[in-house]
């Protein structure tokens, strides 16, 4: 019945498509027309639709969740990925960076969910965020009190984002924000989306600090839009897998880089 039901409406299906490509991590589209009974075409379009919302990449012959030089990845993917190396930026950014009683940004990364996680360690805090999921892991904290920024929702980051969001980000004045980015070329910092440089732009313009939480990752990837230049934050906190010559370079080009080992 579930399938008869994907089947008629199209969307229930591209629910599903979605979901069985995160869990999976690629799917044929051969596979996917079998177990929803639609045509090859009928597929094509559902993954052209779910990749223009950034639910998945296609990929010749299927679709995949996993990230690519130009695809950021599913949100899921995306918080099972670089576990260790996240952690380990994190727990180093919370040491040195956050003292009780500050109030703090963090966007819509998963490596400042990491760092979202551990903050009742240093309450009481102010926390500024337009990232449902970082909201959803301090609600219940006490000590934490949360801000949450507005806008239009985006399911594929499961955040707010866009200029309602920038706009509501710029009434606020953060001791520092946490972010991350989703690549690193030349020393600038690249994001996927039109609406994530312009929510991430208003709040480094917003705080007064701007510290970057970089895995190694990122310095392999390619994304469209221009977000800052890596000279222009406070800060950036990289695992030691990243490149030894790009944090010379990167240092070079009068980015303060610190460098965190990561445990074997």
């Amino acid at each position: 019945m579930a399938a008869e039901g994907a089947r008629r409406n199209p969307e229930l299906r591209r629910v599903a498509m979605r979901r069985q490509v995160a869990e999976a991590g690629f799917v044929r589209v051969d596979e996917l027309a079998r177990r929803y009974g639609v045509s090859i075409m009928t597929v094509h379009r559902d993954l052209d639709a779910l990749e223009r919302r950034g639910f998945l990449h296609k990929v010749r012959g299927g679709a995949t969740s996993a990230p690519t030089t130009t695809f950021h990845g599913d949100l899921e993917h995306r918080m099972q990925a670089q576990v260790e190396a996240k952690e380990a930026i994190a727990r180093e950014t919370l040491a040195s960076e956050v003292e009780p009683g500050q109030v703090i940004a963090l966007d819509d990364s998963t490596t400042s969910l990491m760092l979202a996680r551990l903050l009742p360690e240093r309450a009481p805090l102010t926390v500024v965020t337009h990232f449902l999921p970082v909201i959803r892991a301090l609600a219940a904290q006490p000590g934490i009190e949360l801000v949450g920024l507005g806008g239009r929702y985006d399911a594929s980051y499961d955040s707010f984002l866009g200029q309602a969001t920038a706009e509501a980000a710029a009434d606020f004045r953060p001791d520092v924000l946490f972010l991350s980015t989703t690549a690193v070329v030349e020393g600038v910092c690249y994001v996927q989306s039109l609406n994530t440089m312009i929510t991430r732009r208003a709040l480094i313009a917003s705080a007064a600090r701007s510290v970057a939480l970089i895995d190694h990752t990122k310095f392999d990837r390619r994304a469209p839009h221009r977000l800052v230049a890596v000279s222009g934050l406070d800060r950036v906190v990289v695992d030691d897998r990243a490149p030894r010559q790009t944090v010379r370079e990167l240092r070079a080009r009068g980015a303060r880089v610190d460098v965190v080992p990561v445990a074997a």
